[in-house]
């Protein structure tokens, strides 16, 4: 039942585009129909997870008439928890695209739209599922460049067409690298088939498996520096597809890095440190980049990067657990990772639809010309700082949760008599408090400027709530935030089964286990110690504070509403002193920039900014402004200049390029005649 109920969620999303073909372009059958399939399919998708989650795994196989390929599907705890996460966050984005790319609004778009957005989610279920490296690599083909033709969408802007070009060169690298991965891998099997290989970890085939893994997955998550993708692509985007490209998406590299992960039961612990390190650099700079953004999507573009950090940093500092036998921090570690995986897919994709919502009331992205939105869209405002606070890793919502396991991990390492474990802890959780200190800084900066104050332009003036079509789907990731958030003890059994997938018995109930072991830092947990799976109260606590802080939002929210009751029938206010001025207007107010100018300027020599002040000169000066502007450092100073120089040095190679087909044929000829005496 699960096997077919995962190829019915994999057609009926994959054909769902095509099924409002058939229709008069434009017409509501047309553009709804695609989202009914995309609905059951989803439901389908959904179905097999949990039934994988509550019952057993699912791996079959079955012939395929593809060299080294084979139907092999694996259904385990772990790819269950991601497919749960593409199939929701798929089918929430095709009803809100409903409201947000109506095809009256969006010329013949809409059909281009809705096609490959059914593909890129099939192509994510295949490759979560696949159990054969073949097989994976259609899956990942199918979504990356289905995702290409979805961040191209509006082919005509020349920013969308550059940024569409920087993700299929970065996205067809990734993949050249798994190609390098798979090849390595099969070399030690003897097969495509996606198993543990049988080496050690400290074998130099399982280094160069792992620095392949860590590129080729690297690039997709969009870990910094290989991020050079990710922030033109998302803001480009339509927004429900930058929900899911940054909900679900970029964790097809996270997907992957973990599965080769399981198959290293002692891994070096250099290993750890080195996906500690990247998730430190990611977090930091990811967030330090979106402080100084001006535009509303490529801002939580950079946030994708500091969250990706995060995960990165749970996972790294997980393996230094196993690495120096503290099962304890393994599943702290690599649980609050897997769990923030499934969070941050929830609150960014609430963030990107608001932000969407945004933008359609205004027609901009630009942060500094909107402003008093808050009145004008109270129901997008509201999703927006729900998913702000759960960015933040503030309770009462779901971010709280798996940063403090990850946090929790820290602090036992740092009082860990091993010295790795310790550095790690020193080093990473004034890091990720760092992170959440500067993503509070940047959101508050947002709310403030962009949803606060008064319009500080006639778009912001002229905004209106969004229909129900793209708010039904924000209402229910602020429930799911919440959700978990208010009861995580309901989520550990999920956690504890995706542990299970590192295949050994130590890992059962180790969330659990973990959070009320009374064991000390410095003596590991026992591997044979029993799972404690019925012991959810281990995670009470967190749900008491969550309750706490929630009755605490809850009894400010019915004060302020109080206080805007009295004010409704108290006395006509009169103006007080306003220091001499008595006509003041929305330029007075804090712009994106001078908000954050203090913290930009702290670290300028990452970010790089250019700033051109405005020139007042004599008694009638003309109008100016101050503008600022922060360039994407890695692609701008690194990545474009070095594509640059090799294509300057290659220029003489040109001339192999003669247009005549009999000279390319007798380059294939000789190529082969090369391999076959290499290979002899």
């Amino acid at each position: 039942m699960t096997e077919l109920l995962v190829w019915l969620a994999i057609a009926l999303t994959a054909a769902s585009g095509l099924l409002g073909a058939p229709f008069a372009r434009g017409t509501a059958t047309a553009q709804r129909a695609p989202v009914w399939s995309m609905v059951a399919g989803s439901a389908a998708g959904l179905a097999a997870g949990v039934r994988v989650l509550v019952g057993s795994a699912l791996r079959v196989a079955h012939p395929w008439p593809v060299p080294g390929g084979a139907l092999s599907l694996r259904v385990d705890p772990l790819a269950a928890m991601f497919l749960i996460q593409i199939f929701l966050i798929a089918a929430l984005g095709s009803i809100y695209g409903l409201g947000y790319w109506r095809d009256d609004e969006h010329g013949g778009t809409g059909r281009k739209l809705r096609a490959f957005y059914g593909l890129v989610t099939a192509g994510m279920a295949l490759l979560v599922v696949a159990g054969n490296a073949v097989l994976f690599l259609v899956g990942w083909e199918v979504m990356a460049l289905s995702a290409f033709f979805l961040v191209s969408t509006e082919d005509e802007e020349p920013a969308v067409r550059a940024a569409g070009l920087v993700y299929l060169v970065a996205t067809r690298l990734g993949t050249l690298c798994l190609f390098a991965y798979f090849a390595v891998l099969r070399s030690i099997n003897g097969s495509f088939e996606l198993r543990a290989p049988e080496l050690a970890a400290a074998d130099p085939r399982a280094t160069a498996l792992f620095v392949l893994a860590l590129v080729g997955f690297g690039l997709k998550a969009g870990a910094m520096p290989l991020h050079v993708w990710l922030p033109g692509a998302h803001a480009n985007a339509p927004s429900h597809v930058s929900a899911l490209m940054s909900g679900v998406l970029i964790k097809m590299g996270i997907y992957g890095l973990a599965r080769f992960l399981t198959w290293f039961p002692a891994p070096p612990a250099w290993w750890g440190a080195v996906i500690l390190g990247a998730g430190a650099v990611s977090g930091v700079l990811g967030v330090v980049f979106a402080l100084a953004q001006h535009d509303l999507k490529r801002l939580l573009a950079y946030h994708s990067v500091e969250n990706i950090g995060i995960i990165l940093l749970g996972l790294g500092v997980g393996l230094l657990g196993r690495a120096y036998g503290d099962e304890a921090i393994f599943a702290l570690g690599d649980g609050g990772a897997l769990l923030h995986v499934c969070n941050h897919g929830l609150f960014k994709a609430l963030r990107f639809l608001g932000a969407g919502s945004v933008v359609h009331a205004t027609g901009t992205r630009e942060i500094d010309v909107l402003g008093g939105l808050s009145r004008r869209m109270p129901y997008t405002a509201g999703g927006f700082v729900a998913g702000a606070v759960a960015i933040c890793g503030l309770p009462p919502l779901n971010g709280f949760v798996s940063e403090l396991l990850i946090y929790l991990a820290l602090v036992r390492a740092c009082s860990h008599a091993a010295s790795g474990l310790f550095a790690a802890g020193a080093v990473g959780a004034p890091t990720l408090a760092m992170i959440g200190a500067l993503a509070v800084a940047c959101f508050v900066k947002v709310i403030g400027v962009a949803f606060l104050g008064e319009p500080r332009s006639e778009r912001a003036a002229r905004a209106h709530e969004s229909g129900p079509a793209m708010l039904a789907p924000m209402a229910v990731l602020v429930g799911c935030c919440a959700a978990i958030g208010l009861v995580p003890q309901l989520f550990a059994p999920v956690l504890d089964a995706a542990l299970t997938a590192f295949a050994r018995p130590a890992s059962a109930g180790g969330v659990v286990r973990a959070l009320s072991s009374p064991s000390s830092p410095s003596s590991p947990s026992s591997p044979s110690s029993p799972s404690a799976l019925s012991s959810l109260s281990a995670l009470a606590p967190l749900s008491t504070l969550s309750v706490v802080s929630f009755a605490l939002v809850l009894a400010l929210a019915a004060g302020l509403a109080w206080a805007r009751r009295v004010r409704a029938v108290a006395p006509a206010p009169v103006p007080t002193w306003d220091c001499g001025y008595a006509a003041p207007s929305a330029r007075m107010q804090y712009t994106s920039s001078s908000f954050a100018a203090t913290l930009v300027d702290l670290f300028s020599s990452v970010l790089r900014p250019t700033r051109h002040a405005p020139s007042v000169r004599g008694p009638f000066p003309s109008p100016t402004a101050l503008r600022t502007h922060v360039p994407e450092v890695v692609l701008d100073h690194a990545v474009t200049p070095s594509f640059r120089l090799v294509a300057r040095g290659l220029v003489w190679f040109r001339w192999v390029q003669r247009g005549a087909i009999q000279l390319y044929v007798l380059y294939v000829l000789a190529a082969l005649v090369v391999a076959l005496l290499v290979w002899r």
